[in-house]
């Protein structure tokens, strides 16, 4: 575990990655953050493997990534924004769950062998919830774009 009261240390590797959100494999979609501004902008990537659990059916001999996991990829590089810009020694007590998207488009295929670059802006924080807006692009071309938007709720 790292010092809450440490700058953020840049590569983000998966280890720091898994202590900041709670998802895990299959579904852990984020293997590093590369670039990071504090309440402002993450850049994460997502190495896309041919041994991912989604291409056995999404689609046999022509495996693509699925649009909604590209989405929640961009949620989850979202997600680890809103850690990482958390004031050092803030209590662990909520959870953001995505509770809607908006203007979700898809311009290119995600396949195996492919860098999913997540870069994921916040919008705008209120209450407990936060609206980012993210781009999505393998080979510095974009493949899905949309706004996000987030919801915290405290753990019991």
């Amino acid at each position: 575990m790292t010092d809450a009261s440490a700058p953020v240390s840049l590569p983000v590797t998966s280890a720091e990655i898994e202590r900041l959100l709670p998802h895990r494999y299959p579904f852990l979609l984020v293997d590093r953050v590369v670039e990071f501004e504090k309440d402002k902008r993450v850049l994460a990537y997502k190495n896309v493997s041919y041994n991912e659990p989604f291409f056995t059916g999404h689609f046999p001999g022509h495996p693509v990534m699925p649009g909604v996991l590209v989405v929640e990829a961009l949620a989850q590089a979202g997600g680890l924004l809103t850690q990482l810009s958390r004031d050092p020694g803030a209590g662990d007590g909520q959870t953001f769950y995505l509770v809607k998207v908006d203007n979700a488009k898809f311009s290119r295929m995600v396949v195996p062998g492919d860098r999913l670059e997540l870069d994921v802006e916040l919008r705008r924080r209120i209450r407990n919830m936060a609206q980012y807006v993210g781009v999505a692009r393998v080979d510095g071309e974009q493949v899905a774009c949309a706004e996000i938007l987030c919801a915290a709720a405290t753990k019991d």
